[in-house]
């Protein structure tokens, strides 16, 4: 009796939302995955995040679909604003609402959905990963905690200060935006928040977003503001309300009802990187935020990590353990150019959203044309991309 080849062993290091979307996709398809978490638990401090149309197909294809529809707020009512609240522009056209699908979600809410459908003895908490090595035949993972383990793949997932990237290639330096933000959440009905609505209120060398998440149970803000101190690039910082209050003093009633309701608040430097020259070295490759940390103006981060995670399991399906080095090359091909894209798509949202000269009519004309600027991200099937992709192995 012939026995078929034993199913890829891959490691993932990292358990943020990149992590555990690549875990789950990379189960689906019947391959062997232990992931390493340096925490002592899964658990997000962000607060919101947009799931565009790109992202939601990826989630329907895990089979998430019906979580994302509890959890989730949609987008009905996409618009911006002018700091008096003057309306700019829609998002998209109204008679695109019910095909243009977007939701607000609490970040703790999307990583429970991944991180609910993994089998127990996948996770491995309190593993920091402090070494790597490997050879033609396998990978292997040293911990701080003294634990080693072995595996065909791995993925590093460990965020933008990811600790395997210096394995595959020089770190690309933190760029600083020019820009801080501060961010969390607030009850939407203590400022009455229309079901579905998108705010984006625009001004000089400022913004201020808020979008509903937890199916419209709470609303998640971000001022963004334009500065030269070079803040920390955490998410976890706190911040001062007060001072969020004086940045956006004399704004529309609305954004000071919300900011007045602010009683804790988290402040983060926002940096970008350029994009890496690879992605990949042998039997480990990156993925999300360690391969392509991304300014938040276009609202793709998790979603990019959402496909990576995808692509990558769709390519590594077709591999086997000699194949696999040569399927990780086919996935940071594939992926890498398209995400360079989307990172410069968010620097120049942010330069747009804060013009304080020129022709704003004309700004407003290009915010209306939204949809259609970024067609090409949103209608983007990174499982279909990679499928075709990995013909060749």
């Amino acid at each position: 009796m012939s026995i078929g080849p034993s199913p890829l062993r891959v490691a993932v290091v990292g358990g943020g939302i990149g992590g555990v979307a690549a875990a789950n996709a990379l189960l689906q398809r019947g391959m062997g995955v232990c992931l390493y978490e340096q925490a002592p638990a899964l658990t997000e401090v962000g607060a919101g995040v947009a799931i565009q149309p790109n992202g939601a197909r990826m989630l329907r294809r895990l089979g998430l679909g019906e979580e994302l529809g509890r959890f989730g707020a949609r987008w009905v009512d996409p618009q911006f604003r002018r700091p008096d609240g003057t309306y700019a522009a829609a998002m998209w056209p109204p008679e695109l609402a019910s095909k243009i699908e977007f939701y607000g979600m609490h970040r703790a809410d999307l990583l429970a959905m991944f991180v609910d459908r993994l089998p127990a003895g996948v996770v491995h908490t309190g593993h920091r990963c402090i070494g790597f090595e490997q050879d033609d035949e396998q990978a292997t993972l040293t911990f701080a905690n003294g634990a080693r383990a072995t595996a065909d793949v791995v993925i590093a997932a460990d965020g933008i200060h990811s600790t395997l990237q210096q394995f595959v290639v020089a770190p690309s330096p933190p760029l600083f935006s020019g820009s801080v933000a501060c961010r969390g959440l607030v009850s939407a009905a203590s400022v009455a928040w229309p079901t579905g609505a998108m705010r984006n209120w625009l001004g000089a060398g400022k913004h201020f977003l808020v979008f509903p998440v937890r199916a419209g149970e709470l609303i998640n803000y971000v001022g963004f503001v334009s500065t030269d101190e070079r803040t920390k690039e955490s998410w976890s910082q706190p911040g001062d309300p007060a001072a969020l209050a004086r940045e956006f003093a004399g704004w529309d009633p609305l954004v000071e009802a919300i900011i007045a309701q602010v009683k804790t608040t988290f402040r983060w430097g926002l940096y970008d990187r350029e994009p890496l020259a690879n992605w990949t070295r042998g039997r480990l490759t990156l993925l999300g935020d360690a391969a392509h940390p991304m300014l938040p103006h276009a609202g793709q981060g998790a979603n990019q990590a959402i496909e990576d995670g995808v692509a990558l399991a769709t390519v590594l399906s077709r591999a086997d353990r000699t194949s696999a080095p040569r399927a990780l090359l086919i996935y940071e091909r594939l992926r890498r150019e398209h995400t360079a894209g989307v990172q410069l798509k968010s620097r120049l949202n942010g330069a747009r959203y804060e013009a304080s000269s020129g022709d704003l009519g004309a700004r407003d004309r290009q915010l209306a044309a939204q949809h259609q600027e970024r067609a090409w991200i949103w209608n983007y099937d990174a499982e279909a991309e990679a499928s075709a992709a990995a013909a060749s192995l």
